[in-house]
């Protein structure tokens, strides 16, 4: 049976995990070899883990496990981990034609590893089996709010945080809005899960929003119809169909959009929909402004479900759990179209 090895995540400010201690249980009572990794920050205690039988190991050791582990993680890798010789699970970002993707892909040219990327991990209709985005959506649709009642006190989105939970989340809000106007918002992509998570948060908060998904894009553009709004929420996946929802014009000053929350956050994609900046943000500094008169404002995160951290694991490892338990057949199936993506690409790196 497999053995699955749970990394610590390196990325900064990230606390989530893609399998909980009941998870290694169910995989331990099916045969499976589980060991994770001490985290000074996963959300879900080490402790808790090693009473569900895991085997504990140290923090980033996981370039030393047994080359027939596979690694189970979330996020990126380290920049300096040298070339890859195990099979990886997690979100690589390295297909859409982003410069790091591109140099984790040819990490794994080098050393005869395979990168299963969660984002590909899809049924036969194409539709990903595992996924962070309702609450990528309800944490983006937060941050941005920040980012609006920041500007009407006349500032920018300070640092943010996590929360403990999403009630914690809709209080403090409610105090960051209650000496503003409630923004006019519209939400792009608003029927999946990322534009749900989204759409039930500023509900949720008694703001007024605009639905649009794929019927109101299909045209190709342009959209002064998003321009017309205070905020605009974009949880469009970039894709080769995806239409240039702002283009770099409209930063001029002839709008009244004044804040954009992009969910999806592809600035190093080629498919990028947002044309007004090039880089993401970050929790220290979540907010770019790209104009000044009238002010805009962008806030492009792209760990946004890890300021909810306990609400989006629980989420995302009931979800992949039924799937890590099939990786006893990981040449057949949904780990099997993972696989072939990972091999079309890996020849352009």
């Amino acid at each position: 049976m497999p053995h699955l090895w749970i990394r610590c995540e390196s990325r900064e400010n990230e606390a989530r995990t893609a399998l909980t201690p009941a998870g290694v249980a169910e995989l331990r009572a099916r045969g499976f070899a589980v060991t994770v990794e001490e985290s000074p920050h996963r959300i879900l205690p080490i402790a808790d883990y090693a009473a569900a039988g895991a085997a504990i190991a140290r923090r980033d050791s996981w370039p030393d496990a047994p080359t027939e582990a596979i690694i189970l993680g979330i996020k990126e890798l380290p920049g300096d981990a040298g070339a890859l010789r195990h099979r990886h699970i997690m979100f690589g970002h390295a297909y859409k034609g982003q410069p790091a993707g591109r140099a984790l892909l040819r990490r794994f040219r080098q050393g005869g590893g395979r990168l299963y990327d969660l984002e590909y991990l899809t049924n036969d209709h194409g539709r990903r089996l595992a996924a962070f985005g309702y609450w990528a959506g309800y944490a983006g649709a937060a941050v941005a709010l920040r980012a609006w009642a920041a500007q009407q006190r006349g500032g920018i989105c300070g640092p943010v945080q996590q929360w403990p939970d999403r009630e914690q989340l809709l209080t403090g809000l409610r105090a960051d809005l209650a000496r503003a106007a409630l923004p006019r918002t519209i939400v792009v992509g608003a029927l999946g899960r990322v534009g749900s998570g989204a759409s039930d948060l500023l509900a949720a908060l008694g703001v007024p929003v605009t639905r649009w998904d794929m019927a109101e894009t299909a045209g190709g553009g342009p959209y002064p119809e998003i321009l017309a709004h205070d905020l605009f929420v974009n949880c469009i996946l970039a894709g080769p169909q995806t239409p240039v929802l702002l283009p770099p014009e409209a930063a001029g000053p002839e709008r009244r959009l004044r804040v954009v929350g992009d969910v999806a956050c592809d600035p190093g994609s080629d498919f990028n929909p947002i044309r007004l900046y090039g880089r993401v943000t970050d929790w220290a500094r979540p907010a770019i402004r790209v104009a000044v008169q009238p002010p805009l404002d962008i806030i492009a995160i792209d760990n946004l479900p890890s300021l909810l951290p306990r609400e989006s694991s629980l989420d995302f490892a009931a979800q992949l759990l039924p799937w890590l338990l099939q990786l006893g057949q990981i040449d057949s199936g949904a780990w099997a179209r993972a696989a072939a993506e990972f091999d079309r690409h890996i020849g352009h790196a």
